[in-house]
């Protein structure tokens, strides 16, 4: 058997590839929408992708299950109890595709979404009882099980799924022997549950010991624990999990509308006509100068989950980058079904040299001036906003600072002191970054960063508060 996992970390997405070299046939499992590493790895390999498999219909991303049909041929495979615009073959409890000398078989695992399914990996070669792993989608992650909450806005209620997932662990994965190798679909910084470890895969038998959902409890308990503390789900979660199950575009024919270069006149008139500006620069490459009204989400961070959370997906998009980068991301910004792009600034911002009317600045502070201006008394005083996450706060904050983390942060904008200087800060720079940008589009006209971070803040010897806080 030849078996291999894909991990995509922008998303903290894991897929796969099995194949029989006997037969020549392989199948992929919840494949990422650019195919092109599954499609090499077949050719190396002397494969045929004819099947591929989506556990459930993906939230956090799109699947590239449309993208292998068209390239490949191959046939789709979903729960029973999905429901898509496209051809599908269904797959109810205990049905199984075999291949030369492998065998997959579905267990219907709902809890996280209706229609999730894991499936079962038997290498014949081995054992035609005993499964070598299990592939468990979001059900069964290292560490976690799936949420159960990402479907309420579809109409199914977080409590029902919770007490389905219960079910479904307990009846369709504890059973299975110890030594069955779990291989979920994410890893540590997914949204799609609260606890995921960094590691990719591991055993039936381990997870029976170390994962706090697994533990005995009864099922009253399980509801209440899964159902509580989630983190916040980005907007375009539920659009994703809805183009999931929708025929659309490829890929590459989004692209190819996409990625075309525009001049700055252009620019402009599409960002009067309502167009997003997005400059995927780095941060301090942006807080040194960028077009005005451009929000900051920058490629080398979580790019892709950010975007998402913060851009429209109902409106256009014009992407700024360094020249060459233009590709890289337009097709991110496709693996979350972000294709309503016009375009890219030819010849980024360099373009804009002759325009400094039509470019401003971020103010980034080092810790010790940033103390100082917090410090001013009345109107001048500088607030402090955290853009972190709950958790990162109870941890180490700065005295005094207002809790608007990232993902809320459009939506609490009218709670912020009007007409007072803000200086905004997260971990390292990345979502102060994003925030800042954001806040500056929306008109606030006196916004600073944290240079690096509250780690900054710390390094330089000055206070932190830890615990529960008045919010």
């Amino acid at each position: 058997m030849l078996f291999k996992q894909f991990y995509l970390n922008c998303l903290a997405h894991a897929s796969y590839i099995i194949g029989d070299p006997t037969s020549g046939i392989a199948a992929v499992v919840d494949p990422q929408r650019d195919i092109g590493e599954y499609v090499a790895y077949a050719e190396a390999h002397r494969l045929r992708i004819a099947h591929v498999f989506l556990t459930h219909f993906h939230a956090d991303f799109v699947a590239g299950h449309l993208e292998l049909r068209e390239r490949t041929g191959a046939t789709i495979y979903l729960g029973a109890a999905a429901k898509a615009e496209y051809a599908f073959t269904p797959l109810h409890d205990q049905d199984r595709v075999a291949f030369g000398r492998l065998r997959l078989t579905a267990l219907e695992t709902p809890g996280h979404t209706a229609e999730s399914i894991s499936i079962l990996v038997y290498d014949l070669e081995r054992s035609d009882t005993i499964p070598h792993a299990v592939l468990t989608g979001d059900t069964l992650f290292v560490g976690d099980v799936g949420r159960p909450d990402l479907r309420v806005a579809l109409g199914w209620s977080a409590t029902e799924l919770a007490g389905r997932l219960f079910d479904s662990v307990h009846d369709k994965l504890l059973p299975l022997p110890d030594e069955t190798l779990v291989y979920p679909a994410h890893g540590a910084g997914s949204l799609c549950g609260k606890a995921l470890s960094k590691e990719t895969f591991s055993t039936i038998g381990e997870q029976r010991r170390s994962n706090y959902a697994l533990q005995p409890m009864s099922r009253a308990a399980f509801i209440g624990m899964v159902t509580a503390d989630q983190p916040d789900a980005p907007p375009y979660f539920t659009y994703d999990a809805m183009l999931n199950s929708r025929e659309r575009p490829t890929l590459d024919e989004a692209l190819a509308r996409v990625v075309n270069p525009i001049t700055l006149d252009r620019l402009l008139a599409l960002q009067s006509a309502g167009a997003q500006i997005l400059d995927v620069r780095d941060p301090a490459e942006f807080a040194a100068v960028h077009l005005a009204g451009s929000i900051n989400v920058g490629l080398e961070g979580q790019f892709a989950t950010w975007a998402g959370t913060i851009l429209d997906h109902a409106l256009p998009i014009v992407i700024v980058a360094e020249p060459g980068r233009e590709s890289e991301a337009a097709t991110r910004l496709g693996r979350i079904g972000f294709d309503h792009v016009d375009g890219y600034l030819h010849g980024g911002l360099e373009s804009v040299q002759s325009r400094a009317d039509l470019t401003v600045a971020t103010e980034r502070l080092g810790a010790r001036v940033a103390a100082a201006r917090l410090a001013l008394d009345g109107s001048a005083a500088t607030v402090a906003i955290d853009v972190r996450g709950p958790d990162e706060r109870e941890q180490k904050r700065i005295a005094g600072s207002l809790a608007v983390p990232l993902s809320r942060l459009i939506e609490q904008l009218d709670a912020l002191p009007a007409g007072r200087p803000l200086l905004v800060y997260c971990a390292g720079g990345y979502r102060s970054s994003i925030a800042a940008s954001v806040l500056q589009s929306r008109g606030f006209s006196d916004v600073s960063e944290l240079a690096g971070g509250i780690a900054a803040w710390q390094g330089a010897g000055l206070p932190v508060e830890s615990g529960a806080a008045p919010e």
